[in-house]
């Protein structure tokens, strides 16, 4: 079975999960500064690496956030301003901001000589947010782990029938289980990605082990991972997994200002996660076990054949002490059919090491 898919909106016409390749998503998040020509160099960046989506985050601050949350002092080497509503403001794009982007995304494959553009999405963090990105018709709502237990907006998502991938970091799997049963009573278009939200994650806390059980309890719907972790070596592992979408946090430089830089792939990792990815997809193959044609050459070289042990007189009727396995010209009978020799009459003689082959061999007799 191919497992579950999604068809994705906005007219790119992808389909993820089942047998079809790994969704490979570049989070932007705010890792732009507040400046659409970084993000305009982080989205040609992406295109450039091989991932296949961008992602941002939206934010009405008002919507998300409290006024005393905003009007919190916010001091340190990450911030943008004096409170913390004047580091958010610093960070978020404007609606005009973000039509422009998702134009400049729909123009990079021109821009890296390739036929296939770039997927323009984002997180969804209020529902006035995901109100705004469903007239953006992007391809899929993201709705981050901190709002996974957000029912009442996952809810109002999902009954707009627009794909929802939903991390899940910070919460149960009762949680996961309530957030998979109320969005499929709306849409089978969701995706579960685990994640952990530590920033950057300790090994030890991935729990990639987490994609097996989700496939498990959550059969209807398309399983992947965001990572938050350093190097790329345990997101590769969670395609091997079976996760069908991966997300890493990008930036053009880790000294840059913000929490999420420690966590970032710059372009060369994310240019070698890509790769990994696609070679991992080719390397898994099928379950079928077969000879590949690959190993012909080998098997010419270095595979073994049943050889006569010592000179064998034509009419030899043949015993197991008659006959060896070595490497031998030309090939003859695998060793595995060595037994099925057993008792066989030799039409012509054989000298030490030659191979057994059909044409030395007397015809079986016929069974009655």
């Amino acid at each position: 079975m191919s497992g579950p898919t999604i068809q994705l909106a906005g007219g790119s016409g992808r389909r993820i999960g089942g047998h079809h390749p790994c969704l490979i998503v570049a989070e932007i998040g705010q890792n732009h500064q507040g400046d659409v020509d970084i993000a305009k160099r982080m989205i040609d960046m992406a295109k450039r690496c091989g991932a296949d989506c961008v992602k941002l985050q939206k934010s009405s601050l008002p919507d998300k956030f409290a006024g005393s949350a905003l009007r919190r002092p916010y001091e340190g080497p990450h911030s943008w301003g004096a409170t913390y509503g004047e580091h958010k403001a610093h960070l978020e794009l404007s609606r005009s901001a973000y039509r422009e982007l998702q134009e400049y995304a729909k123009q990079a494959g021109t821009r890296a000589a390739s036929l296939v553009d770039i997927l323009f999405t984002a997180s969804a963090m209020d529902p006035v947010s995901a109100e705004f990105l469903e007239e953006l018709d992007v391809p899929f709502v993201k709705v981050g782990s901190g709002d996974a237990d957000n029912l009442p907006m996952i809810s109002e998502i999902a009954g707009r029938g627009r794909p929802v991938v939903v991390s899940t970091g910070m919460q149960s799997l009762e949680t996961v289980r309530r957030v998979y049963e109320l969005v499929l009573r709306h849409t089978s278009q969701l995706a579960l990605l685990q994640c952990t939200s530590a920033y950057p994650t300790p090994d030890e806390h991935v729990h990639l082990r987490v994609l097996q059980q989700y496939q498990q309890a959550f059969p209807r719907t398309v399983i992947g991972y965001s990572g938050h972790e350093q190097g790329t070596a345990i997101t590769v592992a969670a395609v091997a997994l079976g996760a069908k979408i991966v997300e890493r946090h990008v930036t053009l430089d880790h000294s840059w200002r913000g929490s999420d830089h420690a966590c970032s792939l710059e372009p060369a990792q994310l240019t070698a996660l890509v790769s990994d990815i696609r070679r991992l997809e080719l390397a898994l193959g099928t379950p079928a076990k077969a000879v590949q044609p690959s190993e012909h050459a080998c098997w010419l070289k270095l595979g073994k054949t049943v050889v006569a042990r010592r000179e064998l007189a034509a009419g030899c009727r043949l015993t197991a002490a008659d006959l060896a396995v070595k490497v031998a010209e030309p090939k003859g009978w695998r060793p595995e059919r060595l037994n099925q020799l057993v008792g066989r009459r030799l039409r012509t003689a054989l000298q030490a090491d030659d191979s057994v082959t059909d044409d030395v061999l007397e015809p079986e007799p016929e069974r009655e």
